[in-house]
């Protein structure tokens, strides 16, 4: 089968290219934050370069600086592509969680995700998660001024607002971030917690699993309809351990549980017959987890099996 470029195809020859190509690590990792889903911003910026190609080579010349044009149109990609999501989600079977990314020694080298997205803390799922909750504008504004560090000018002329507009919209989202995520632990503390948590688990001692979890706790799954999981979260941390305990006492006898980075932070991942089945990320605050989300969706687990031996 012979496949038909959409657009023009890129000139090989065009001493520009590589400046224009090397904008699209950047581009991946504000399309990521800002819609949650690699899948959708490898579309997102697949569609900005379209958009590029598609133009002759005099109005590439005549375009100061390709990558805050490229920034733009992805922006403004990604904008659109929030706002669909939202009618999208709505018809999602159960919770709708981030997809989560394996750190770079959980995932295939070939296309490790984590080659593409730098893991550091506004890619944490708990942030992704906070950024779902926000409006589309709100979530772009957020994320360009206080993520990548774009001026509010450049910022209102992707969301289509004025710089003050967007200013008051990322400060907003600003104060939602900090009502979301109270002191945190440290990451070697938040290791260990997580590490004795799966210890407990896998021996179901369920009072150790309680004093693990904060008693506010909660547990949310996504199976997206193609996974078995709870359709709605589990609300405190007695009943999460309760929870945990019947996932142990119906574990398969070849799944093994395995700890693992999830977008940077350490998790937990389920294994069976060498796939990733379920991944397990936790937010930990003042030395006790607050919550955990489970993602059995495999449509959000592609990159975790990928090119593993």
């Amino acid at each position: 089968m012979t496949n038909t470029p959409s657009g023009p195809a890129p000139d090989r020859s065009d001493p520009s290219l590589d400046a224009v190509m090397s904008e699209r690590r950047r581009l991946i990792n504000l399309a990521y934050r800002l819609l949650g889903s690699l899948a959708e911003a490898e579309d997102a910026v697949q569609e900005t370069y379209a958009r590029w190609y598609a133009m002759s080579r005099e109005q590439q010349n005549a375009i100061d600086s390709p990558g805050a044009w490229l920034t733009t149109v992805a922006g403004r990609v990604c904008l659109n592509v929030l706002g669909s999501a939202r009618a999208r989600r709505e018809t999602y079977v159960g919770e709708w969680i981030p997809e989560p990314l394996p750190g770079r020694a959980d995932g295939g080298a070939a296309t490790d995700p984590a080659d593409r997205v730098t893991l550091d803390e506004s890619v944490n799922l708990a942030f992704l998660v906070v950024l779902e909750a926000m409006t589309p504008a709100e979530r772009v504004a957020f994320v360009l001024h206080d993520v990548f560090r774009y001026p509010f000018a450049e910022v209102a002329e992707i969301v289509g607002r004025t710089p003050a507009a967007c200013r008051q919209l990322a400060s907003s989202a600003r104060r939602r971030i900090r009502a979301a995520q109270p002191s945190t632990t440290s990451p070697a503390r938040h290791a260990r917690i997580v590490r004795d948590f799966k210890q407990a688990w896998e021996a179901k001692d369920i009072d150790a699993l309680i004093g693990l979890l904060d008693p506010d706790a909660t547990a949310t799954g996504d199976g997206g309809g193609l996974a078995t999981t709870f359709l709605e979260p589990i609300q405190g941390g007695e009943q999460v351990a309760r929870a945990w305990i019947e996932i142990a006492d119906r574990r398969p006898g070849d799944m093994t549980f395995l700890e693992r980075t999830v977008n940077g932070r350490p998790g937990v991942v389920a294994e069976q017959d060498g796939a990733v089945v379920t991944v397990f990320a936790f937010h930990v605050v003042d030395d006790r987890i607050r919550h955990i989300w489970v993602v059995r969706n495999p449509d959000k687990l592609r990159h975790w099996t990928v090119g593993r031996g």
